[in-house]
């Protein structure tokens, strides 16, 4: 399925992530958007390998507890991709021999009720390129979690999203993570990315392209917000 359609017809489809291969390139991408003030006042920043969310307007932050986090981070030949402080769990996990799915196993949904906002990470195996997608639910007070397992495909990826779209509740991703065509250079697909976003409602964007001989990386942000 192409990016670009699925996207452009969400008006609301919350955080996403997005994990596959552009020749010899690992890639991900991963969005945030927002309704609320507190929420549309963030910007993606990164410092060495790591990128994270930081108020834009820090006298304008009311709660950050889910809105602040590390959304990237790298240990060896891997890298953590989420949307929300997980990403330090499954870090830290990793760093003492665990697994990703021992770390989320300690971890729930986010606790924004009447939404229950799923939490969505990936992992990205370099070594022998594969990747693995988690999402953890909400149903019925209890949490459903979900983890997929994928070997790279050439031009290909995997999608997934907090939400399904916009609603009052907000409804939760349904289904596994979503086969995507991923056929661009890095410039043309950030940007495709971003254009296709809710222009209401997108905030920021990342995306990295992986060079799988080396490891070196180029990497795009884009924020709604300042430059």
């Amino acid at each position: 399925m192409k990016i670009k359609e699925l996207l452009e017809n969400k008006i609301y489809p919350g955080r996403g992530l997005l994990v596959g291969k552009y020749g010899d390139n690992a890639v991900f991408a991963y969005f945030i958007m927002g309704r609320s003030e507190n929420s549309r006042n963030r910007i993606f920043m990164s410092k060495d390998d790591t990128i994270f969310t930081k108020a834009y307007d820090e006298s304008k932050v009311k709660d950050p507890s889910l809105i602040i986090y590390n959304a990237v981070r790298t240990i060896d030949d891997k890298v953590i991709v989420t949307n929300g402080d997980q990403t330090d769990t499954i870090y830290d996990y990793l760093k003492d021999g665990k697994s990703f799915s021992d770390a989320l196993d300690t971890r729930v949904y986010e606790p924004d009720a009447p939404n229950f906002t799923p939490r969505i990470s990936s992992l990205l195996f370099l070594d022998d390129y594969r990747y693995d997608i988690s999402i953890l639910k909400n149903k019925d007070g209890e949490c459903d979690r979900y983890y997929y397992h994928y070997k790279a495909s050439d031009n290909k990826g995997h999608f997934i999203s907090t939400y399904v779209d916009d609603g009052n509740p907000l409804p939760s991703f349904e289904g596994e993570p979503i086969e995507v065509d991923v056929d661009l250079d890095i410039e043309e697909y950030t940007d495709m990315l971003w254009n296709s976003l809710n222009y209401d409602n997108k905030i920021s964007l990342c995306v990295r392209y992986i060079n799988l001989n080396d490891l070196s990386y180029r990497q795009l942000i884009k924020n709604k917000n300042g430059d």
